[in-house]
């Protein structure tokens, strides 16, 4: 399966994003949250995944705003410090409008509902998608910095899961609890733990790639969005 290059019209400006629909044409909507790399492989493989789970789903370029179009790996030092020099350039909440702007261009070509799906910066772009949009229903995993963003939790009105790594390497055990301690009684949010994984355990290739960890958390997401979007 392979997707195309749509245009998505935000409130500062146009931006790309990969776009991937199911054989039938249309379905719910998935959002696709891109990691520190840009919309490279790894994220158009998952959009092309959800995609052949019936889903229409988009990836959008939300460091377009830094310069359009990144597109690299893990594989070496110098992208690792490329990938790392845009995180710190990356404005967390112009990344959320972008997100809700991702959402509108992609709710006409849905059946109604549109969720949103990220990794690494993605997971915590994924979480704020949940607190700041329209987002029906949303996930996130291994979700760098949620713990700074808690008190956004209050305006959380659609269901949310979080996947955490125990022994992440950017999301300290101190982090991880508060974000437990913060969110297990909010009946809107789920969190699944995998004591054993590191960062980035659900990425294919990636050096802490774990198959039967990212299986579970994967089947897990996907029986979430077939509850909650349809």
């Amino acid at each position: 399966m392979s997707g195309e290059t749509i245009t998505i019209k935000g409130q500062d400006g146009d931006f790309s994003g990969y776009l991937a629909k199911p054989k039938s044409g249309t379905g719910p909507g998935i959002v696709v949250i891109q990691e520190i790399f840009g919309v490279n492989k790894v994220m158009r493989d998952l959009t092309d995944w959800l995609a052949g789970e019936g889903y229409v789903a988009l990836c959008p370029d939300l460091f377009w705003r830094i310069e359009p179009g990144i597109d690299i790996t893990d594989k070496t030092d110098a992208e690792w410090k490329r990938a790392f020099d845009l995180f710190g350039a990356f404005n967390v909440d112009h990344g959320v409008a972008d997100i809700a702007a991702t959402i509108r261009t992609l709710r006409p070509m849905t059946t109604g509902k549109v969720g949103a799906v990220g990794y690494c910066l993605g997971g915590q772009l994924a979480y704020l998608t949940a607190c700041k949009t329209d987002s029906d229903a949303s996930v996130g995993y291994y979700g760098v910095n949620i713990q700074t963003r808690l008190a956004d939790a209050e305006y959380l009105k659609k269901p949310l899961m979080l996947h955490i790594a125990g022994k992440d390497e950017f999301v300290n055990a101190g982090a991880q609890q508060e974000i437990i301690d913060d969110l297990r009684d909010n009946p809107l949010v789920t969190i699944h733990q995998y004591a054993e994984q590191n960062h980035a355990f659900a990425r294919v290739g990636g050096a802490h790639y774990d198959k039967q960890a990212a299986d579970e958390a994967n089947a897990r997401t996907l029986a979430f969005f077939k509850k909650n979007l349809g």
